[in-house]
């Protein structure tokens, strides 16, 4: 039986490859757009959700499982980027990245457990970020909202695990998207404190995504983790010093590895 799959966030970038690489595999794959209609076609079906609005969640559960009989997986991939420095950036920009990366994707998950609590099975994929595993310069609210994510995965894995459903988060480093378009930026003033590092680092970062790997590559892996019959709960996507910047934060001393990042980062 083909398994239903819910992938958020579907219409560019990340989710987009995720649904489009499933939806060739034989997977039956609802993607989600805030605004479908404006949306140019694609191989799966693409239907209205707002994470930010939990009567659009509710709906577009409620319809899979309507069509379908049915949800046996949720890739909550859609999200939203911000940076700038903690100082300048308004609290009400930060509070709107934690509730789409952090509640938004919260919401969404309680849409589909209690489906998947009936049925006995079921697979969730949260797509964060291996910003999230450290504190980066000028995008500590990501790394925060994604850093959180990876918390709420593992203690959802054990809570869920007797109802028969495996959670299981995916952290990819840089990956060539439409995300630094979407992305807040806290303006550079002239009489900014921090206007010469973050300049730097903006051109940095929206390089490094520029640069960065096939989305396919994610499709790859959640594909792969789909087929596993014990999935772990965390998985890395990225580049060799992405993932090894990991290791490294756990190898090294607090302030050694807070100077390898500052270099890095040109501060």
């Amino acid at each position: 039986m083909n398994k239903i799959v819910l992938v958020t966030g579907a219409s560019s970038g990340i989710g987009e490859g995720v649904a489009s690489f499933l939806s060739e595999k034989g997977y039956v794959v609802y993607g989600t757009s805030r605004k479908p209609k404006n949306e140019r076609d694609f191989p799966f079906k693409l239907i209205v959700l707002d994470v930010l609005n939990t009567e659009t969640i509710q709906t577009a559960v409620q319809l899979i499982i309507k069509n379908e009989g049915r949800l046996d997986v949720l890739v909550n991939n859609a999200g939203m980027g911000i940076t700038g420095p903690i100082e300048e950036t308004p609290t009400e920009e930060m509070r709107a990245v934690f509730n789409t990366n952090l509640f938004g994707a919260i919401d969404v998950i309680k849409a589909v457990l209690p489906g998947m609590r009936r049925q006995k099975s079921g697979i969730i994929i949260n797509i964060t970020s291996i910003a999230g595993y450290t504190g980066l310069p000028f995008r500590g609210l990501y790394s925060a909202t994604k850093g959180a994510l990876e918390l709420i995965t593992e203690t959802l894995s054990m809570e869920v695990k007797p109802f028969g459903i495996h959670v299981v988060n995916v952290a990819p480093g840089d990956f060539a998207t439409n995300i630094a378009a979407g992305r807040y930026h806290a303006p550079i003033s002239e009489q900014s404190a921090y206007k010469e590092k973050y300049q730097i680092n903006l051109d940095l970062m929206n390089a490094h995504v520029n640069s960065g790997k096939n989305p396919t590559e994610m499709a790859k892996k959640i594909y792969a983790i789909l087929n596993t019959k014990h999935p772990k709960i965390h998985y890395k996507v990225g580049g060799f010093l992405e993932k090894f910047s990991i290791v490294l934060k756990r190898m090294l001393s607090d302030r050694m590895y807070e100077k390898i990042v500052m270099q890095h980062y040109k501060l």
